[in-house]
């Protein structure tokens, strides 16, 4: 007899939970230059994966992360080590912090040198070969915690090219310029004048597709326009970086459909105004020093420091010590543009505003171009 039932709670008049805001943490370069070494000295695991998922105290199974629903994962090839296959349908920011290598991604090999960023779009198959002469180490960032609280982390590892769970499997070669799609065959009736529509069930398993890439933004060209907004005015009320676009995210503006990596340059003691979102940011320090002020507590950080920078919703700002600062800092903005859930306020006397379902929020940008231009023909 199965003994499984569902049960009712009875939420009436329920009072909203309170959100258990993780504290913002600091992983120091001297720990995780550690855990490199620990890993380059451990024997060589069967799959070549030399790896060490960085986990925050208030993480738990399933899903350890950084951040909930966002991992970090410290990964090391040995001069000469490569990985075997994998395909998962969690998608990846990487970033390669020291030593080179390649990163093949759906057959095409790309090789990764010291800040270089790549995406790797879910169910592409990927691996990693370390040829040069030392060791190779990259930081991953994924959206595999959320996946493993849904229970639909898929993964497979493997030899050859072909997964095992295709093997014996084939797909129809059908010319579809030649032939009539079913989806265009189904249903689709407006039954709203404000735009409720009736689509048939061919529309579910026959979506347009947009092409998902692997993308590369090598630092040796991305650094070539960081000094344009580290010259910004001193005034400027925004951050100071550029994010690292993959068109496939369309109006989501993300790196990943998951996560937006942006590279910032600040200048020495530039002190950016407190703000807050629910998306959550990690930040990996390239270069200089600081500190960030979040919910109140100040926490310093220098270059090779991981910072969980903004836990989802908590008051943060950042600021510059006394020379020049550069981070790679990742967000799962996308996702909750996608979800409908992405609340931001940019500043203490403006609103609380859903980016993307909303109209957003202004920077001075503009109004310091127009006072430099003034400038300039006076």
């Amino acid at each position: 007899m199965d003994t499984r039932k569902s049960f009712f709670v009875d939420v009436s008049a329920a009072a909203p939970r309170p959100q258990n805001m993780w504290p913002s943490i600091v992983v120091p370069k001297e720990a995780i230059d550690l855990e490199i070494e620990r890993l380059l000295d451990a024997p060589r695991p069967a799959d070549g994966r030399r790896a060490s998922l960085i986990v925050h105290p208030e993480a738990s199974e399933p899903g350890l992360g950084l951040a909930p629903g966002i991992d970090v994962t410290i990964n090391v090839l040995r001069p000469g080590e490569q990985t075997l296959n994998l395909r998962k349908n969690s998608n990846m920011v990487e970033i390669c912090i020291s030593g080179s290598g390649l990163a093949t991604v759906a057959g095409r090999a790309t090789r990764m040198q010291k800040w270089d960023v790549w995406n790797t779009p879910s169910m592409q198959v990927h691996s990693y070969r370390n040829d040069g002469d030392e060791p190779w180490v990259r930081l991953s960032y994924s959206n595999a915690p959320l996946l493993e609280k849904l229970e639909v982390h898929y993964v497979e590892q493997f030899e050859g090219d072909t997964p095992p769970a295709d093997a014996g499997t084939s797909r129809p070669q059908v010319d579809r310029a030649a032939v009539a799609r079913a989806r265009d065959l189904a249903a689709r009736e407006q039954i709203t004048p404000e735009g409720a529509w009736l689509l048939g069930y061919e529309w579910l398993i026959d979506i347009d597709v947009l092409e998902s890439k692997s993308l590369h933004w090598p630092w040796a060209k991305v650094s070539e326009y960081l000094p344009s907004v580290e010259d910004l005015g001193r005034g400027y009320n925004g951050r100071r970086l550029f994010v690292l676009y993959n068109p496939a995210t369309e109006r989501r503006i993300g790196t990943t459909h998951s996560f937006f990596a942006t590279i910032s340059c600040s200048p020495p003691n530039n002190h950016h105004v407190p703000h807050r979102h629910s998306s959550s940011a990690i930040n990996y320090y390239l270069r200089g020093r600081g500190y960030s002020k979040v919910s109140g507590e100040r926490l310093d950080w220098k270059a090779g420091d991981i910072i969980l920078s903004a836990p989802g919703w908590a008051m943060h700002s950042h600021h510059s010590g006394d020379e020049s600062t550069s981070a790679l800092t990742v967000q799962d903005h996308p996702l909750q543009i996608a979800m409908e859930s992405l609340i931001w306020q940019e500043r203490l006397q403006e609103p609380i505003i859903a980016l993307g379902s909303q109209g957003g929020f202004e920077s001075n940008r503009a109004m310091l171009s127009a006072a430099e231009q003034g400038a300039v023909a006076r």
